[in-house]
């Protein structure tokens, strides 16, 4: 099973960006504990990552018959990005919204996940446990 995992906007500065919220880990570790659990669940994990709107539904675009499951953390574009949505609706292939906060005890604007409905769950606030539970999610009912 080969698993796209696209992280949004900022997700870069991990450990540096507001780590009472985020963490302490770097992105370099997100990206390790991605593919480990990938590895220990007989999947292959690519991981992407882009601060921009246009490259992550060009992603999505490109998975279209390269991959059977979407981890999507789509960062702030959750609250604002239609394009997001239309694009995983358009390619149909299962996907699971992960959030390292708990973005329903936050902002108000922040509980509103176009993306979201567009997945089939989403894991919040379990920071990086969340990308294990969507890996996991995806392999047990499409791997």
């Amino acid at each position: 099973m080969k698993i796209l995992v696209i992280n949004g906007p900022n997700l870069n500065m991990l450990g540096i960006r507001e780590p009472g919220i985020y963490g302490r880990q770097s992105y370099t570790a997100l990206v390790q504990f991605v593919r480990d659990v990938c590895a220990s669940h007989g999947a292959e994990a690519e991981c992407f990552q882009s601060n921009h709107e246009g490259d992550i539904v060009d992603k999505i675009q490109a998975a279209y018959g390269n991959a059977d499951g979407i981890v999507i953390n789509p960062a702030a574009y959750t609250h604002t990005s239609v394009a997001i949505l239309d694009a995983l609706k358009a390619v149909s292939i299962p996907a699971v919204e992960v959030h390292l906060s708990d973005v329903n005890q936050r902002e108000e604007f922040r509980r509103i996940s176009y993306a979201g409905m567009a997945c089939e769950k989403t894991y919040a606030g379990y920071g990086f446990d969340g990308y294990r539970m969507a890996i996991e999610y995806l392999v047990e009912h499409y791997g």
